[in-house]
């Protein structure tokens, strides 16, 4: 079993078809988490802002920059409820933003962080990688290596990596098993080639798997067949 995880969730699945808060979905998704946190596992989550703010939609109107740091600030909102919810069932939270946001959110240090786990806090970390233009998949490695994970799992809502769009695509082939090398190669498109870059640089192995199926994490956490594996 891996000990230590960072999973990146969309904030389209913290909505009710795929938008808004949903407490619902909300329970959901800890329902899942705390499995895996009872058993011992240091986990942190990257949470993306999708279901309040879609650059790629709802900005093409204003500055891309400016949609950016609008999508940053989508995340905070997510990533509190988040941890309120599972402070609310007595398991330890703590929420960390990329930059700073006054007084009811901390602004990220590694020694912040290291303290938490040591606490066995979950860690949530929100704001991306607090400057325009990156991803919250470019944030979620960069939180994997900064914290030595062994493990970064993007939960999706496909049973793991095709080589073309499953939904547009009923012939998209999947696959199971892939390098990172070769992930950049085709362009697969499951994760920005920054985050993939750096995954490799730093031995992260990534997996890419279908949080609605029920025990999907546990299983990839545990070592058991689930999803798609990209590594060396």
């Amino acid at each position: 079993m891996y000990k230590k995880i960072i999973i990146k969730l969309s904030g389209e699945s913290l909505g009710k078809n795929c938008s808004g808060i949903n407490f619902s979905s909300v329970d959901k998704i800890i329902s899942e988490i705390v499995p895996i946190y009872k058993r011992g596992v240091s986990v942190g989550i990257v949470v993306g802002g999708g279901n309040i703010w879609r650059g790629n939609v709802d900005g093409k109107l204003i500055d891309k920059t400016a949609a950016d740091y609008i999508g940053m600030t989508a995340t905070l909102i997510n990533g509190m409820v988040l941890g309120e919810r599972l402070k609310s069932k007595n398991i330890p939270a703590k929420v960390f933003s990329s930059f700073g946001v006054g007084n009811f959110l901390q602004q990220f240090t590694l020694e912040k962080i290291d303290n938490a786990w040591k606490n066995r806090n979950i860690i949530i970390m929100v704001g991306g990688t607090g400057r325009p233009h990156f991803t919250t998949d470019t944030a979620s490695a960069i939180f994997a290596v900064e914290s030595k994970a062994e493990l970064l799992i993007k939960a999706t809502n496909v049973d793991g990596l095709y080589d073309d769009d499953p939904k547009k695509n009923p012939r998209a082939e999947f696959i199971k098993e892939i390098s990172y090398d070769d992930a950049i190669k085709k362009n697969l498109k499951v994760m920005d080639t920054s985050a993939l870059s750096l995954c490799r640089r730093h031995k992260i192995e990534i997996i890419i798997l279908n949080f609605n199926k029920s025990g999907s994490i546990l299983k990839a956490v545990s070592g058991k067949n689930v999803g798609s594996l990209i590594h060396l």
